[in-house]
């Protein structure tokens, strides 16, 4: 068979410009969804226009509203960063010491070290962390 290698680089590129294409439209689609700004007919009318003339459409997007894209993927990104870290920190504070309500065998060894674990991980504070282990001790 005769299959230069022209060719085989030509359809390689062919190949990953169709994968960035799809990854782009995908981009732009969980973009107008996430977009709290834009009311509901304008993200039909977007989704339309891209489903109907997805060349243009996806350009047209990306140069009107490429700019808010990136700063809606960051505002996400530190909400989603801010909503795990309250949800260690709660988890730390409100760790139960030792006992029944502990879990199946957990010791006060074993809490110490998720504490320094987490404290280390930076997940919780210096005061978090001296709190949640004087709770540990006492109890």
């Amino acid at each position: 068979m005769d299959y230069p290698l022209l060719d085989a680089f030509l359809t390689m590129l062919w190949f990953f410009l169709w994968v960035m294409w799809f990854v782009m439209l995908f981009r732009v689609f969980g973009d107008i969804f996430r977009d709290d700004s834009m009311g509901g007919w304008a993200k039909a009318g977007w989704t339309v226009f891209v489903c109907v003339l997805p060349f243009v459409g996806v350009f047209i997007y990306l140069i009107a509203r490429g700019r808010g894209m990136g700063e809606r993927d960051m505002r996400q990104a530190q909400k989603q960063e801010q909503a795990f870290r309250s949800y260690v920190q709660e988890a730390a504070a409100g760790a139960p010491a030792t006992g029944a309500g502990a879990g199946a065998g957990a010791t006060r060894a074993d809490e110490l070290t998720k504490l320094a674990g987490l404290h280390d991980h930076g997940d919780i504070t210096d005061a978090e962390y001296e709190r949640a282990k004087a709770k540990v001790l006492a109890g």
